[in-house]
């Protein structure tokens, strides 16, 4: 048995997947790719420069031999911008491939489910492999008829947080089989009874 984790059909050694964002410099981000370990990182379409080529962008330092770019639909706020930036990122050659966020709470940046689903069902039929920011299990998503869920090849669930103190995904889960789990609580400094 193997101990890879498989994706739409591509096998990945290492199931870490880093993002591209907060670091100090893109030397720096590059050096903490290799340090990891990780096969894939999330580029956020919206923050890159896809067009001028003459300026320094981070795609310059991620060595696509050995990591796998998964462009995500970061700062997006209906479904029609998340499908608009995903297919943004196909055009200009980044991957079929997304991590599909559609913010519904600016403060806590937990997603809109509705908005989420429906973009997952535009991009599934146009051939995009999607991976949903959602919460576990995504209720609206799930249903007796097959016909009537969204299709996405996995469903990277939020539970813990991420570098900016945020949730972060799990990638172990699928849409199908995601067992029901309540929204992380916020962090409080406050005495419990057992402290």
């Amino acid at each position: 048995m193997s101990d890879s984790l498989v994706i739409a059909g591509r096998a990945f050694r290492s199931r870490l997947i880093v993002g591209t964002g907060k670091y100090r410099s893109f030397a720096e981000m590059a050096r903490a790719h290799a340090a990891s370990g990780a096969e894939m990182v999330t580029v956020a379409v919206r923050r890159v420069n896809l067009t001028d080529r003459s300026k320094e962008s981070l795609l310059d330092f991620i060595d696509r031999e050995k990591i796998f770019i998964l462009p995500n639909t970061a700062g997006c706020y209906t479904a029609d911008e998340a499908i608009r930036t995903a297919r943004l990122a196909r055009e200009v050659g980044l991957s079929n491939w997304v991590k599909l966020e559609v913010i519904g709470d600016q403060q806590t940046l937990f997603p809109d489910t509705e908005q989420l689903v429906e973009a997952t069902r535009v991009l599934v039929k146009e051939g995009f492999v999607v991976l949903p920011y959602t919460m576990e299990p995504p209720p609206s998503c799930l249903s007796p008829r097959p016909s009537a869920r969204a299709s996405a090849s996995k469903t990277p669930p939020i539970s813990a947080s991420s570098a900016n103190g945020l949730p972060r995904l799990r990638s172990s889960s699928t849409l199908e089989s995601a067992p029901p789990r309540t929204p992380p609580k916020p962090w409080s400094s406050a005495p419990t009874a057992s402290s």
